[in-house]
């Protein structure tokens, strides 16, 4: 963390370790939240076990969700302002799944193993890797496409919306925020 009051830091590098620490710090909350799995470290290419398995799947399902709403809307996706752009790469999704994750993918993974949905069955495990089976996929993804379904009441709008249309008004957050219409704030989960 910063040492000064202001909470400042002097590089992009020094703000990327604070970051990490403290998805470091995230990550290591999972093995309390989650039964009968176990996470370790975030491994990812390949996944090392059932949990980072399921990271990678949802973050994968998380980023195609964002690309397909940016799709709706007048954003370019390789543009974007946390991710480096980078060749073939979709960065502005990236940096709209960093919001989301937490709220769709990581509840969702918590929810399906705690009430094993999805179990030790589910994945193929071998040397140094383990990947969700295709009934594993299944499971996941239909929990998913109801998980988007599901309506939240929206406080500024003041009605429901559901979490598909959520990200899709976080893209017309950016646009009026490049437009210069409002200024961009994340959104925030309230409850």
């Amino acid at each position: 963390m910063p040492t000064d009051t202001n909470d400042t830091v002097d590089s992009i590098f020094e703000l990327m370790g604070i970051e990490g620490n403290i998805r470091q710090v995230y990550y290591e909350a999972f093995d309390v939240i989650i039964n009968d799995f176990e996470m370790g470290n975030r491994t990812k290419q390949p996944p090392s076990n059932e949990v980072n398995a399921l990271i990678s799947f949802g973050n994968m399902v998380c980023y195609t969700l964002c690309l397909d709403q940016i799709y709706h809307t007048q954003l370019n996706p390789t543009i974007s302002f946390l991710h480096e752009p980078g060749e073939r790469r979709y960065s502005l999704a990236l940096d709209l799944a960093e919001i989301f994750k937490p709220i769709l993918v990581d509840r969702l993974i918590f929810s399906l193993l705690n009430k094993k949905q999805i179990q030790a069955k589910d994945f193929d495990k071998k040397l140094n890797s383990c990947l969700l089976k295709e009934s594993g996929k299944k499971i996941f993804m239909k929990a998913w496409e109801e998980k988007l379904r599901e309506t939240i009441k929206h406080r500024t709008l003041n009605k429901s919306v559901s979490y598909k249309y959520l990200v899709r008004l976080e893209c017309y957050k950016l646009v009026k925020h490049l437009l210069q219409i409002d200024v961009y704030k994340p959104f925030k989960i309230w409850w």
